[in-house]
């Protein structure tokens, strides 16, 4: 695997290191011991997929709150997602700023999201399915997240955002998230 920085301490945007013949290739895309080498939790307990049949869907900017934080690693298998992270660690020199990915079943690169990082992506092509690998068990009252089109986050989404869901729509903007935690 190939582990390249993003501008997040400890997010890294990995790509398989293809062995290829005459079959196709062979690839590694998760390996504990490598996780462990970067500083990154290796201990995923749950895995997820979200199917999207629509090109231009929305999901996020989802988070689980403390103590129920987790990393998730997370690959595009059919179609192609616009991902973005936003580093929510108030001690980070990067806190607010957001980066996004494209993550496609062509490139299968694939995206660790680290503790205190929200997630999102669209959508940008139709019947695209992510997998996620996480590092805690979901737990519903941990679950929150922030209004994808919030004007303090600014994200640029880059590609049309046509459908959401009435949670997403509806999740409070960055600073009511803020002042209600404090």
């Amino acid at each position: 695997m190939k582990f390249l920085p993003t501008k997040f301490d400890s997010a890294w945007l990995i790509e398989a290191d293809r062995h290829e013949d005459e079959r196709g290739f062979f690839a590694r895309t998760w390996c504990q011991r490598e996780f462990k080498e970067y500083g990154l939790n290796p201990d995923l307990v749950q895995c997820n997929i979200s199917y999207n049949s629509k090109q231009g869907t929305l999901r996020g900017m989802h988070f689980q709150t403390a103590p129920y934080e987790e990393a998730k690693l997370i690959r595009c298998t059919t179609g192609s997602i616009y991902d973005v992270i936003v580093d929510l660690r108030p001690h980070s020199p990067t806190y607010m700023n957001w980066q996004g990915f494209e993550l496609s079943a062509e490139n299968r690169s694939i995206l660790y999201v680290p503790e205190g990082a929200a997630h999102g992506f669209v959508t940008l092509e139709p019947n695209s399915e992510v997998f996620y690998q996480m590092s805690r068990v979901y737990e519903p009252e941990a679950s929150s997240g922030f209004l994808w089109k919030d004007e303090k986050i600014a994200i640029d989404w880059k590609y049309p955002v046509k459908i959401v869901s009435d949670r997403d729509s509806n999740l409070p903007s960055f600073n009511t998230l803020i002042q209600s935690a404090a």
